[in-house]
């Protein structure tokens, strides 16, 4: 079962799928979009693959649909948790 996503995780997730380097720290800003940091869906689109391979989960809650961090983070999240229920 996956662990839940860390914003470090996801910084190094968008620097190779996106080719995007965001600070972690600039993660946690729960205001900020992911269109600040120049990262478009389909950048987005890419980590969410990446994950599912990656874990064997598919991811159902609209992440790559994400306006920010905060968001995409809780809907990873949950996928991961629903996989392991």
């Amino acid at each position: 079962m996956p662990t839940n996503l860390t914003h470090t995780e996801l910084s190094a997730l968008i620097k190779g799928k996106a080719g995007i380097f965001i600070d972690p720290r600039d993660l946690q800003r729960p205001e900020t979009t992911f269109e600040e940091f120049g990262v478009d869906s389909l950048g987005l689109l890419g980590v969410v693959g990446e994950l599912e391979n990656r874990h064997g989960v598919q991811i159902v809650d609209g992440a790559e649909m994400a306006k920010t961090p905060s968001e995409f983070l809780v809907a990873i999240n949950n996928s991961f948790a629903k996989a392991g229920s």
